[in-house]
């Protein structure tokens, strides 16, 4: 029985290196809960922006503009791939002090992101508190 401490010792040993080397990170692609959009999530500087990767409606129509900013010189720009999420900050779980524009009517609303999980995401946008909307995006595969 001299084994058992041994075998006990190494099992541990396997399970602490199966462990992921890494804290849960907000970084890559989520699916949103708006017209299966998809998302991608990048370090701007020390800041947490977004992209607008894709949707079905983007993908058949990739040269979809911009045509509802309040801003007559921006809309001309493409959807699929505009940044719409800037200046979040904070980490590793929780940021905040960022802006979220919203391309189906043009306004920009304050907002922050709170990471769940390593494959849930929230998304909070305000006109002002109490005035907020919450999305969950999951983690695309």
């Amino acid at each position: 029985m001299r084994y058992a401490p041994l075998c006990t010792a190494a099992a541990l040993a396997a399970l602490a290196s199966a462990a992921p080397a890494h804290a849960a990170s907000p970084y890559g692609r989520w699916l949103t809960t708006e017209r299966g959009g998809v998302v991608e999530l990048f370090a701007c500087g020390s800041a947490l922006c977004g992209r607008i990767a894709g949707s079905p409606e983007l993908d058949a129509h990739p040269d979809r503009r911009d045509d509802r900013n309040k801003d007559p010189a921006q809309r001309g720009r493409r959807l699929k791939g505009m940044v719409f999420m800037t200046g979040f900050t904070g980490g590793p779980r929780e940021w905040s002090g960022g802006q979220i524009y919203r391309a189906t009517n043009g306004s920009t609303y304050s907002g922050s992101v709170s990471l769940v999980d390593d494959n849930t995401l929230k998304l909070t946008g305000c006109i002002m508190k109490p005035l907020c909307q919450t999305q969950v995006w999951h983690r695309a595969r």
